[in-house]
């Protein structure tokens, strides 16, 4: 399993993201797997990576915010998530963890 932390210098919520991160691993089973820390530099590079903002998170390729592949406005921004409980610089825990689940589930 491969996890993405996507980010850019200037947008603080990666830093209070990582130990959240870090706890959802843990929760699901997967405290071993490495976060890979992705800095994204410039306009040219958020559009190469598809990066919807400062904080995205991966999982195994795909954005843990439902409906983020939908999505095509890149650039180099912070990120707010619709979340359940209102808007947040970072993501819902159960989309994490639901992210996590589907990238542990047997292959069909």
């Amino acid at each position: 399993m491969k996890i993405e932390l996507l980010f850019f210098d200037g947008c603080p919520n990666h830093e209070a993201l990582l130990p959240r991160l870090r706890a959802l691993l843990k929760a699901g089973g997967a405290e071993d797997t490495p976060i890979d820390l992705v800095r994204v530099e410039d306009s040219d590079a958020a559009d190469a990576k598809r990066f919807l903002g400062s904080p995205t998170v991966r999982i195994d390729g795909e954005d843990v915010e439902p409906g983020a592949n939908e999505r095509s406005d890149f650039g180099l921004k912070c990120r707010l998530f619709a979340t359940p409980d209102g808007l947040r610089g970072i993501p819902a825990d159960e989309w994490v963890l639901r992210a996590l689940a589907r990238a542990q589930a047997p292959s069909r």
